[in-house]
């Protein structure tokens, strides 16, 4: 398969290998967003040679030097003579002996080092960090054809280890690569590759349970739809995601146990979670507490922020598809009812309920959230403007809360209030909705104390069904095939 998408990314790769110097890339993203693909696809299609080699989960440094030693055989002396070299006894030898086989084979050819999944080979004590730093700074780093990239799932590692690191990695790095999920527009695009033409919709039922994962899309068959693809995949027993979220958390965090519960509890509010609330929660606190959820953010799963027009109160929020839609749907089901044989219209029934419309109207929230720049570009907004959600609850009994789905404060004096609504048909703004809009504006204008102008836009999967009331109050709508646009 060829690559789809990732025209940003391959820009930079492409960039590095026709660097005159050595270059050193780091290259992290949420498990099974399709890293080691994209550098593989990418560097097959290279005059380089390429030396690849993928730390093993949980293995000892033994058998990590083990397969670094079978890596350098098969990629520099497949055919030749002593082609089987001794044993290494650490990452110093294995360094050298990959130094070495530069030196004898690759003559004016470039080399690719590619260090996969590298947070597995450092092992407790094995001294990798070490080495690395010792055989960047006095080979790698000299020789222009040599590009390093390390590569890793438990991005936290890597930014900790690699990127913030004070000793010989210290500024090194010349290439930091995160790699996001597909956007609506790549999923496309990547289902389409496989054969499977689905239209907007059926991709977005599909991107509110999975997300933008290259890998939870592989799993889709021809000639099902979004829901019974989903059925098979998540709510039978066999169904290659049935257990994906355990398995996902176990290979990234060491006390997965405790990440698993802090994400829980995160995903239990829709519109995030306080550092406070956290704190009150939960036992462990303060540094300990602060470095699991930087772990988490920086795997992918969740995200900070501190509410608009707020100066302090960091709030953390889930927006990792997959891991919202097993906390809502597949972890409440008890193991004894999931072990029984679900019948292939299980997500059929259960997607048609309220909760699901409901749910679902809070899933496309977070797809609309990643998917700002179509939003931006949908609605003019120009170059400058913050984006936010925004929630105002009352002290008062007899007055109600407001909360803003998403708006736009802008450098032009104008602040756009925008309204979020999955619906499958177009929607129908009525007086009633329009009255509710209005109230919005106007305890946004007094709370936040603005006399910016307000501008009224509306984000509907369905569309909007044009009104006396539509034309006269809102400004910009946003449709999928907005949504759906590769800015």
């Amino acid at each position: 398969m060829e690559i789809i998408g990732r025209q940003y990314e391959q820009r930079q790769l492409k960039k590095i290998f026709q660097s005159k110097q050595a270059e050193f890339s780091a290259v992290y993203g949420r498990r099974r967003v399709g890293k080691t693909f994209l550098i593989r696809k990418f560097f097959e299609k290279q005059e380089c040679i390429f030396f690849q080699s993928v730390g093993v989960n949980k293995a000892s440094l033994n058998k990590q030097l083990e397969k670094f030693k079978k890596e350098i055989e098969s990629t520099f002396y497949q055919g030749k003579r002593g082609s089987r070299l001794s044993a290494f006894p650490s990452w110093h030898d294995a360094f050298q002996a990959l130094t070495d086989a530069i030196e004898l084979f690759a003559n004016k050819q470039k080399v690719v080092i590619f260090l996969d999944e590298i947070p597995w080979m450092s092992t407790p004590k094995s001294g990798l960090l070490e080495a690395l730093d010792y055989y960047w700074n006095r080979y790698w780093s000299n020789d222009k054809r040599i590009k390093l990239i390390i590569c890793g799932s438990a991005a936290s590692w890597i930014i900790n280890n690699i990127l913030h690191d004070t000793g010989g990695l210290h500024n090194r790095v010349t290439l930091r690569l995160p790699i996001e999920p597909f956007s609506l527009a790549e999923t496309q695009a990547y289902l389409k590759h496989r054969g499977i033409r689905y239209n907007q919709e059926q991709i977005v039922t599909l991107y509110m349970c999975l997300g933008g994962i290259p890998f939870y899309h592989n799993f889709i068959e021809k000639g099902l739809s979004a829901i019974q693809n989903i059925n098979n995949a998540c709510f039978q027993r066999k169904g290659t995601l049935y257990d994906e979220f355990n398995l996902l958390f176990a290979s990234l965090f060491k006390k997965y146990e405790i990440h698993e519960e802090l994400i829980t509890y995160i995903a239990s509010k829709r519109h995030g979670m306080s550092r406070s609330d956290i704190e009150n929660y939960f036992k462990y606190k303060g540094g300990r507490l602060s470095e699991r959820l930087t772990e988490l953010e920086e795997a992918g799963f969740i995200h900070s922020y501190i509410p608009w027009k707020k100066e302090r109160g960091i709030f953390y929020r889930v927006d990792d598809e997959y891991s919202l839609f097993y906390l809502t749907w597949i972890a409440p089901q008890s193991a004894s009812r999931l072990a029984k044989n679900i019948s292939d219209q299980y997500w059929e029934v259960l997607s048609n309920k309220s909760a699901w419309k409901a749910w679902s109207g809070y899933a496309f929230e977070s797809i609309c959230y990643k998917h700002l720049n179509q939003v931006k570009k949908a609605l003019k907004i120009p170059e400058g403007s913050e984006a936010a959600s925004w929630k105002f609850i009352s002290s008062k009994k007899e007055e109600d809360g407001v909360q803003i789905d998403l708006l736009f404060d802008r450098p032009d004096e104008i602040v756009n209030l925008c309204e979020i609504k999955y619906c499958r048909s177009p929607f129908k703004l009525d007086k009633k909705y329009v009255k509710q809009l209005q109230y919005r504006e106007n305890v946004y204008r007094r709370e936040v104390k603005t006399n910016k102008q307000i501008f009224h836009s509306m984000i509907v999967s369905g569309g909007l069904k044009h009104t006396m009331y539509s034309e006269d109050l809102i400004t910009g709508i946003v449709t999928l095939d907005d949504l759906f646009k590769d800015v």
